[in-house]
């Protein structure tokens, strides 16, 4: 008998931690939460992969249907290009005042760490001109 009480205790016990455990909706969701996580990140990685290997490929499309006259003159135009840019950025360097350049300076620090803050001033500045625009064909 005492065996019989041991054993229904026993169960007992284990059903209680049973439903404290379904019960415990705050521990279920966290683990819910954890695992659907896991699965969007695993999910977006995937897809993150297949479109760059697309992109890859056809870019490698690409690439073999250009002829090479047109790949050589874009690799000069390329080339070209890059050489007068760095030309009149010199340029610009060299008659820009030393405080604009500081502040140009520090100005693109705080893009590169905070780059939502950039992104709002735009947003802002765009809207402004936007509405110059507006309030100067409605005169």
């Amino acid at each position: 008998m005492r065996e019989q009480v041991e054993g229904t205790r026993e169960q007992l016990g284990q059903t209680v931690e049973e439903l404290a455990g379904k019960a415990d909706i705050k521990s279920r969701a966290k683990d819910k939460t954890a695992t659907l996580t896991t699965q969007a990140k695993d999910t977006a990685l995937h897809a993150k992969e297949q479109m760059q290997h697309k992109v890859a490929e056809l870019a490698h499309q690409a690439q073999d249907k250009t002829p090479e006259p047109v790949r050589q003159k874009a690799a000069a135009a390329r080339s070209d290009l890059a050489r007068r840019a760095a030309t009149v950025a010199e340029a610009v360097e060299h008659k820009t005042p030393e405080p604009v350049r500081d502040k140009a300076q520090q100005v693109t620090q705080a893009a590169r760490h905070r780059p939502g803050a950039l992104l709002a001033a735009g947003a802002v500045v765009l809207l402004a001109l936007v509405m110059a625009r507006r309030t100067r064909r409605h005169r």
